[in-house]
């Protein structure tokens, strides 16, 4: 075995230990939150790699709690809606904005790429003011309302790349055909955006699903909040005496959707990421 074929065995085997590193890094906190959540209230604070004892008690526990039940079903309501507008304005906007030339296309591209940049924490008190005038307070389509505002820039913007990219001959013949701009859009143009919709789509999912700040503030009751303000508000008291087996279990619950998506969805979201990436 010569030095060059040593050298690519020394590369291929630094390649794979660095990619299994990345993959402990980034799988290891769900996995130890998982064996916590298994874990009894009497084994919490006992550093192990495999629990010793199972023990689904948590799991009961935040099952029996009507308010976090309730709360899944606000988040599952809130999240589809979210994803349901932003992809039906992005498609709408993506297609004057990647097919019809008009002055000041470039322009408010950028302003909506801008928009996007605001922290939630900057617009929070002024939309609280039109949440609060719509008389939203409390209710769930104000989150909807919210959500939908930051994540539709994003959702705009991946779907006008992609929208450039399609083939401007599939529009003439639709044209030719005396097909209206929205059988263009719905007929032509929507069969091939799947992996752009699904790579929009499940990110601003993901985004309402985790989102707290809003969730926090636009929400009073039990009744209109959503989960990651009903996990947050099972916590009390120091910090040994927070039910860390309940709030584990609860995060191992609505983290699991999410990566049952994504693996269902991995190879759409991937195209959708690199779509404009690269011209032929």
């Amino acid at each position: 075995m010569n030095t060059r074929q040593l050298a690519n065995i020394a590369k291929r085997i630094g390649f794979w230990a660095l990619i299994a590193l990345i993959m402990v890094y980034a799988v290891f906190p769900f996995y130890y939150a998982v064996i916590t959540s298994l874990k009894p209230s009497s084994d919490l604070f006992r550093v192990e790699l495999w629990p010793s004892n199972w023990n689904f008690d948590n799991y009961i526990s935040i099952f029996s709690q009507t308010s976090f039940l309730r709360a899944i079903f606000n988040s599952i309501v809130v999240a589809f809606s979210v994803v349901f507008i932003a992809l039906l304005l992005g498609i709408t906007a993506s297609y004057a904005l990647g097919r019809v030339r008009f002055r000041g296309r470039s322009t408010v591209l950028l302003v909506i790429l801008g928009v996007s940049m605001f922290p939630q924490v900057a617009v929070l008190s002024g939309l609280f003011e039109v949440i609060r005038a719509l008389n939203l307070y409390n209710n769930p389509a104000g989150l909807i309302l919210s959500y939908t505002i930051f994540t539709l820039p994003f959702t705009v913007w991946v779907l006008t790349t992609f929208m450039k990219q399609l083939p401007m001959e599939l529009e003439e013949a639709a044209i030719m055909d005396g097909a209206t701009p929205w059988i263009t859009i719905t007929k032509v143009f929507l069969p091939l955006m799947w992996p752009a919709m699904a790579t929009t789509g499940l990110l601003a999912f993901i985004a309402a699903w985790n989102e707290f700040l809003f969730a926090l503030t636009f929400t009073l009751t039990d009744t209109q909040r959503t989960v990651p303000v009903a996990i947050a508000l099972l916590s009390g008291g120091s910090a040994y005496e927070l039910p860390w087996g309940p709030i584990m279990a609860a995060s191992v619950v609505v983290t699991v959707p999410l990566v049952v998506l994504v693996i269902i969805f991995q190879r759409r979201i991937v195209s959708g990421l690199t779509a404009g990436a690269v011209k032929g």
